[in-house]
């Protein structure tokens, strides 16, 4: 038990830390990410909210990664929840300064690029499931045997240029975001010795078997 408690302190640590770098990319202010850029536009056809946006695209996805065979456990609908939840938190404490510097910006951008990527490494490698967008990286890239950092970058720019033409707002940092990512993510798991492929996820199922199995050793 004590070994699934700190999976779990690990999962949300890696959340925490995945939301700071987010918002350090927010608060460089050189523009949406390629993800938010695809809210928006969607926001703005649907007339929708930009969240209500995120949350059909992670439906969507998330359905897509089930698709494909990646397993859908509670790190999968907590990344949903708590990622946002941590995103306002830090995003209300001011914590993080807005750039009014170009210079400055692009530096917030890589800053935060390179912690996101870590936030990704901790909660991934826990097994107790990707976030839809993370987990779409990790399947295709199992599928296909590309690097992390072709697969992640296709997927930014796929999502940017769709986005684009919905009406997303694109900046210099959402071009950023999108050419960097996947190289920032790829280096983060090398530094780490880390294989995405060699991580088989727990599902929701088995979680539950786990859980119930405890409960009765207990009683």
């Amino acid at each position: 038990m004590k070994n699934e408690v700190l999976k779990y302190i690990k999962l949300f640590l890696g959340f925490f830390i995945c939301s700071l770098g987010i918002v350090i990319i927010i608060r460089s202010d050189l523009g949406f990410s390629p993800w938010n850029v695809l809210h928006q536009g969607i926001s703005k056809v649907g007339n929708i909210t930009i969240g209500q946006a995120s949350i059909l695209v992670g439906i969507l996805v998330i359905t897509l990664d089930a698709f494909l065979g990646e397993q859908i456990g509670s790190g999968s609908i907590f990344n949903i929840i708590f990622i946002g939840s941590f995103m306002d938190l830090i995003l209300f404490s001011k914590l993080i300064p807005l750039s009014h510097n170009p210079f400055i910006g692009v530096l917030m951008m890589f800053i935060g690029l390179f912690i996101l990527g870590i936030g990704c490494y901790m909660y991934i490698s826990t097994g107790l499931g990707c976030g839809p967008r993370d987990a779409l990286m990790v399947a295709l890239t199992k599928k296909t045997n590309f690097s992390v950092r072709f697969i992640r970058s296709s997927i930014e720019i796929t999502v940017l240029v769709i986005g684009y033409f919905l009406g997303g707002y694109v900046g210099v940092g959402t071009v950023i975001t999108a050419v960097f990512t996947g190289s920032f993510i790829q280096y983060v798991f090398k530094m780490f010795n880390f294989d995405v492929k060699s991580v088989i996820h727990r599902n929701i199922k088995d979680e539950g078997i786990l859980l119930k199995a405890y409960i009765s050793k207990k009683q």
